[in-house]
């Protein structure tokens, strides 16, 4: 699954083998969106990890910095 815009947000939903695989995945993210200052909006249940990525301080819409996070995210686990 790619990420996908709708509803003024990027959308995708990773799947890990269990929830430590999906906590150190989120424990990377967690690191470069501090790094970009973006943090996203995401939730987890058990090895599931679900985001929802736009700018807040952009109107709530999907902006280059997202994108670029979403690119940061999918090389991890590429």
């Amino acid at each position: 699954m790619e990420w996908k815009e709708e509803h003024n947000a990027l959308h995708r939903s990773f799947e890990f083998k269990d929830f430590s695989e999906a906590f150190a995945f989120m424990t990377r993210v967690a690191l470069i969106a501090e790094k970009m200052n973006h943090h996203p909006e995401w939730k987890n249940v058990y090895n599931k990890v679900t985001f929802k990525l736009n700018t807040h301080d952009a109107g709530d819409t999907v902006t280059e910095k997202d994108r670029k996070l979403a690119a940061a995210i999918d090389k991890l686990v590429a």
